[in-house]
């Protein structure tokens, strides 16, 4: 946490200052981080927090055990703090000093607050005094997570994977974390990431949303919270989404970054020379587009998203069956509020751009990310929701029935699961249909293999062909039938745009486009659709089987398995480098810490099924739906952190004996000198 700085040096009369922060070490690649641009002072205020991670080396291979050589890594590597002056001129900005604090001083505590003198840059120029350059103030956290091999974790582990099941959620562990860390955040980082890891992250995320529905009474203040549910979800977006945001937003908001054109519509912040029509219309054009770009890309959003927005829409639209807009806003407050417009607004935070954009482009992303947060809201008074009279008229431009559409089936397909279990509940969602031509499918052992126009039409629960719109279709492939959907090499028939579509017992359906674009559609939006089938193809056949073999590879039997990899169209889940057991450690040393309120949570639940008056003050706070269950869960717990407390304190004894201080790989400093000392009294307390 960068703080702020003292009497920096004011440089021709001017000190616009910033920091880098860099964590350096020998085969570390450093990415530096920066701070906002504090304009016209020595003493600026930054409080910015940056997170680095040190993580194991890839040349690292699963031994039981680190290796000496990683501990010493961490021992080489440095924080670097610099700071600059930023300067309009062309040479670029000038330095002001720097501060190296080296990891090894902040492994013997694990928080750090003080004032530094900033130094000169080491060129062997000594003339400077160091407090000539002012001093830094800094605040630095470090925390060791020592992992042990999987076994040890497995019955904390299991007690956490289990609360999917556990019913009522809220008995369970991971929900029991949720209610106990101070911060919701601190919980749903690692038990994302762990659930993420074990692949059980849909049905715990539609477990506690299920629940925290059943207890919303308003349905316009769904997901509105910070709760574990809504902390859950921003993770899994963050982490699952990362990809996804790349291919949508990356691209535009490195124009605006770029390009610098005027967007400023507030007709009191308007600079010289500047129109305020001109600036609408530059606004409304980057508006449009990032618009569009998020509608448009809904076959390439997530499975795990996709199937997480399924189970919130159909929890949603059950507990307030009135309320037809409802299964949209459970999703929206997501995918538009918590999602697309905060990365928008702050491009660095999702890894979009590297560092704050300079205050004119933040201005103009503020903006945009202001008026699509509204459009995906749908909120019925749309220009009321703005305090400013000026947004309030700028949205006007979009206040037409074509964007609430797009917003609506936008949202549709990023909800509609290709999850078998729910044609009762749900009515099927259109996603897309047309005019095609497509060739018979051989069913009847005689008659001709002719091509046909058709009418085609894609649902979340089949595909059909009719012969013309409102007809009773001819042919209906349920979802889960589709095996892949690949392109097909022109020299089959002599036919562009053409793909087509695997079915169970090598059964194909070839269908022509009109043209490359409605070709590549409806391989994406099938593909997308057809994703999360259990039976999908590895392997396909790029040509046709004709004339008694296989065009593209000769093979003679019909049945032959494919020849070439299939593309499956879309990065489906993005596998994710995670390390479950470090993960656990992670949980358990929070379990550990608030310990205390784990045994409060106890007692509350002793109290609340022995006495159900009012409830005690303290205990008021947690959610406790079933004593007896959240208190099984709660024992549990408890043994589990205990055993690898145990552990975790025997690995640390036997550390402790195996290092000789005076012994070629462990010099005598002046820390380890009080440790040698200190092993010597125990070493002679033994003997005697």
């Amino acid at each position: 946490r960068v703080l702020e700085c003292q009497g920096l040096p004011i440089v021709n009369g001017q000190c616009d200052p910033y920091a880098t922060v860099t964590l350096a070490g020998p085969s570390r690649q450093s990415e530096a981080k920066k701070t906002k641009v504090k304009k016209k002072t020595n003493n600026p205020h930054f409080d910015e927090v940056f997170y680095f991670e040190v993580t194991r080396p890839s040349s690292y291979n699963k031994k039981s055990h680190f290796d000496i050589e990683d501990v010493d890594e961490v021992d080489k590597m440095e924080i670097r703090v610099d700071l600059w002056n930023a300067s309009n001129l062309k040479f670029g900005d000038e330095f002001l000093g720097e501060l190296r604090l080296p990891l090894k001083f902040l492994r013997q505590s694990s928080s750090y607050e003080a004032w530094y003198f900033l130094q000169p840059r080491d060129n062997g120029n000594k003339s400077l005094k160091p407090d000539d350059l002012g001093s830094l103030r800094l605040n630095v956290v470090y925390t060791e997570d020592h992992v042990f091999s999987s076994d040890y974790y497995s019955p904390l582990r299991d007690v956490l994977l289990k609360s999917a099941d556990v019913e009522p959620v809220s008995a369970s562990a991971a929900h029991i974390l949720g209610e106990v860390c101070r911060e919701k955040q601190e919980a749903a980082i690692p038990l994302v990431r762990l659930f993420l890891h074990y692949g059980r992250i849909v049905p715990f995320i539609s477990a506690i949303a299920n629940a925290e529905v059943k207890r919303t009474q308003d349905p316009n203040t769904i997901f509105r919270g910070n709760s574990l549910t809504s902390k859950c979800i921003d993770e899994t977006m963050k982490l699952a989404g990362m990809h996804y945001l790349q291919v949508t937003l990356k691209p535009i908001i490195d124009e605006i970054c770029q390009v610098h054109k005027p967007c400023e519509i507030d007709p009191v912040k308007l600079k010289d020379g500047e129109n305020l029509e001109n600036n609408r219309e530059n606004l409304r054009q980057y508006v449009d587009r990032i618009f569009t770009v998020i509608t448009k890309s809904g076959v390439s959003c997530p499975t795990v998203m996709c199937d997480i927005f399924f189970s919130l829409r159909e929890s949603a639209a059950k507990r307030f069956q009135g309320d037809p807009d409802v299964r949209y806003t459970a999703v929206s407050s997501f995918i538009f509020l918590r999602f697309f417009a905060p990365a928008i607004l702050s491009p660095n935070l999702f890894q979009l751009t590297p560092h704050h954009p300079d205050p004119q482009t933040s201005r103009t992303l503020t903006l945009i990310s202001k008026t699509i947060q509204t459009l995906g809201s749908l909120s019925k008074s749309k220009s009321a929701n703005f305090k400013e009279s000026y947004m309030a008229t700028f949205y006007d431009y979009f206040n037409e029935q074509k964007y609430a559409d797009a917003v609506k089936n936008f949202l549709d397909l990023i909800s509609s699961s290709g999850r078998r279990d729910h044609k009762s509940i749900e009515q099927p969602i259109l996603l897309k249909e047309g005019f095609m031509i497509k060739r018979a499918q051989g069913r009847k052992r005689f008659g001709m293999k002719n091509f046909k126009k058709r009418w085609f039409r894609l649902t979340n629960h089949e595909f059909t062909y009719q012969k013309s719109k409102g007809d009773h279709p001819l042919c209906s492939i349920p979802i889960e039938n589709i095996l892949a959907v690949e392109r097909l090499e022109e020299e089959s028939f002599k036919m562009k745009n053409m793909f087509q579509v695997i079915q169970p017992e090598r059964r194909v359906l070839y269908i022509q486009a009109n043209n490359c674009v409605e070709a590549k559609d409806w391989i994406d939006i099938l593909t997308k659709v057809s994703q999360c089938n259990k039976k999908r193809l590895t392997v396909y056949h790029p040509s046709a089987y004709l004339n008694g073999h296989w065009l593209c590879c000769k093979a003679t039997a019909d049945n032959t398995p494919g020849c070439t990899p299939c593309t499956g169209g879309l990065p489906a889940n993005i596998q994710l480098d995670i390390d479950g057991d470090r993960e656990t450690e992670r949980i358990y040393s929070l379990f550990n810490l608030y310990m205390p309120k784990l045994e409060k949570m106890q007692e509350a639940c002793g109290s609340k099924s022995v006495y159900d008056g009012p409830e005690e003050e303290e205990y008021s706070t947690f959610i406790i739906d079933d004593p007896k269950e959240t208190y099984k869960t709660l024992k549990l717990i408890i043994e589990g952190v205990a055993t690898l407390e145990q552990e975790h304190a025997q690995y640390k004894r036997d550390k402790f004996k195996k290092t000789k201080y005076g012994s070629q790989e462990h010099p005598i400093g002046d820390k380890s000198f009080q440790t040698y000392i200190r092993q010597q009294s125990e070493i002679s307390a033994h003997s005697i």
